[in-house]
């Protein structure tokens, strides 16, 4: 009996100590340490943030454009023949004779035209002809603004071009300067196909000089 009186006795000793154990206390009734101490993490450090420029957005809707003076050949005005267009020159001016641009920049493009075809080709201007597109979108045709009042002696306007010859023609747009900056020249041929070229942003090309001395600038 005194026996089974000890041994439930330690049963229950056994029994408390377990259950502090249990409970995060250790035999003095203190609190029990953690097993492992915890590692406080760093602080995760914010990614750097990207300023962003003033230049305008180039306007990439539309045809792809391609460099400035490459060939490309177009179905001439009203389907027929086919002309191979090449801009050459571009000038910028703030006046053209007495007339001066209504939104700041006279743009002045000369174009070489060759005929290819054994049919006479002239642009097409009801179904398409030229626009200048700037950062915005924004389609400017040529004549528009002050840009009718300007006139360029020596370069014809219109007219068939014959087979195996070649015109220089110009066409002026009244621009803004963002618009000179960030545009693209866009002509619609016969069949309503678009092309378009990338002008640069500075007078470039061999009729600069002529260009510029027939604006009086």
């Amino acid at each position: 009996m005194r026996r089974a009186l000890i041994a439930a006795s330690l049963a229950a000793v056994t029994c408390l100590a377990l259950t502090a154990c249990e409970n995060g206390t250790d035999d003095d009734g203190g609190a029990k340490p953690s097993a492992s101490p915890t590692t406080s993490q760093p602080a995760k450090q914010p990614s750097p943030t990207t300023t962003a420029t003033d230049a305008p957005a180039v306007d990439d809707s539309g045809p792809a454009a391609v460099g400035w003076n490459e060939p490309q050949r177009t179905v001439g005005g009203k389907t027929i023949g086919i002309l191979e267009i090449t801009p050459t020159t571009v000038v910028y001016a703030t006046k053209g004779g007495a007339a001066t641009p209504q939104n700041g920049v006279f743009a002045v493009v000369v174009l070489s035209e060759k005929s290819m075809s054994a049919n006479a080709a002239d642009e097409e201007s009801a179904a398409g002809g030229w626009q200048w597109i700037g950062p915005d979108g924004k389609p400017v045709t040529p004549g528009g603004g002050n840009a009718g009042q300007v006139t360029l002696d020596g370069y014809v306007a219109s007219g068939p071009i014959e087979p195996g010859t070649t015109a220089t023609r110009a066409r002026i747009f009244d621009i803004t300067p963002a618009q000179a900056q960030q545009g693209k020249l866009v002509y619609t041929d016969g069949t309503e196909a678009p092309f378009a070229w990338r002008p640069p942003a500075q007078d470039t090309g061999p009729q600069v000089a002529d260009v510029k001395g027939k604006l009086g600038s």
